[in-house]
């Protein structure tokens, strides 16, 4: 076998080392992380009698709000990486934070040191296509055609790298849409709701092991509309991130859902998985109905794909016929 000081053995680290770096970029992404007439930058939701929902409104977020027989839940609906240019006032949401008798904010995995070394030293299955099959085996000629054009115009080689990591670094490298941006809103009420003493919950707390093995056994095939869809946002240019924070901002949430950049973020692991993403949803429209039914006020931060696309959790609870005010969302 080899030794402590062999060749292969430094190799296999450098391997490791480089698949793990890869790996920790992937599931950074899963923290990040849609026909009426839209409103007008001017027409925003005609303001409520509750003081904390007119603070809330007043930071410029796009939000929801479901009275109850018991309270108020408000519903914000969020999108990942607002440029820092985007004029909102996250100081109004730390205040409605502060006025909150609750929070609810997104699912996440909790990691054990196990999952950790089973990425570290299996990584590759995630970062690599498997079995040293190329690309263009997957793709059809034309998908095949804009991949590599893209990477000879980037000088990048997407040939053997997995369609997800490809997505992802192309959004990233080519949009940099994750490149000077705000907080989310998610932060600012995480950390507005800490230093008050209010109370969190998350929507779920998922096993490490189970977002791992969902990641382990995904063909390569399921991540191919992901990459069609993150070339059709880079061939669309950087422009469309400036304009999906606006559109945002402007409560445009028919737009903001056919920006090719949020479409493609809609289109990849784990929203676009059958499995979590399907368990993503129905978590969240779980926890909200639980919230209806408790006393006082309810914040909640949800990211806006999972409220606004078609059969989403807005669409759901119009359908059990709670009563909900703020733009529109179809």
């Amino acid at each position: 076998m080899f030794g402590p000081g062999s060749s292969a053995t430094r190799e296999d680290a450098q391997l490791n080392s480089k698949g793990w770096r890869a790996v920790k970029k992937l599931l950074a992404f899963f923290w990040l992380a849609a026909l009426s007439s839209p409103l007008a930058a001017q027409d925003a939701p005609e303001p409520s009698d509750n003081a904390i929902v007119v603070t809330a409104q007043r930071s410029g977020a796009p939000m929801w709000i479901v009275e109850t027989p018991t309270g108020t839940v408000i519903l914000v609906g969020e999108i990942r990486a607002i440029p820092k240019t985007t004029p909102w006032e996250p100081a109004r949401l730390e205040e409605a934070t502060r006025q909150a008798d609750r929070v609810i904010l997104g699912a996440r995995p909790k990691i054990s040191p196990g999952d950790i070394f089973r990425l570290m030293f299996s990584g590759g299955k995630l970062t690599k296509l498997p079995d040293k099959t190329v690309a263009s085996e997957y793709l059809s000629p034309d998908q095949w055609a804009r991949l590599s054009a893209l990477g000879t115009a980037h000088d990048e080689d997407y040939s053997r790298q997995s369609f997800l990591l490809t997505s992802f670094e192309m959004l990233r490298k080519e949009l940099r849409f994750n490149k000077d941006t705000a907080r989310d809103a998610s932060d600012v009420v995480k950390d507005a709701a800490e230093k008050a003493d209010v109370t969190i919950t998350r929507a779920a707390t998922l096993r490490g092991e189970d977002v791992i093995d969902n990641l382990f056994e995904a063909p390569p095939t399921a991540h191919i509309p992901c990459l069609v869809a993150a070339m059709d946002a880079v061939e669309a240019g950087p422009q469309i991130v400036e304009e999906r924070a606006t559109n945002w901002r402007r409560f445009k949430i028919p737009a903001v859902m056919n920006n090719p950049l949020e479409a493609a973020l809609g289109q990849c692991w784990p929203w676009a998985d059958e499995t979590l993403g399907s368990e993503l949803r129905t978590i969240w429209v779980d926890r909200i109905a639980e919230a209806s039914a408790a006393k006082g006020t309810t914040l909640a931060v949800v990211p806006l794909r999972v409220l606004a696309e078609e059969g989403g959790v807005l669409d759901q609870l119009d359908a059990r016929g709670f009563d909900i005010a703020g733009p529109p969302w179809k």
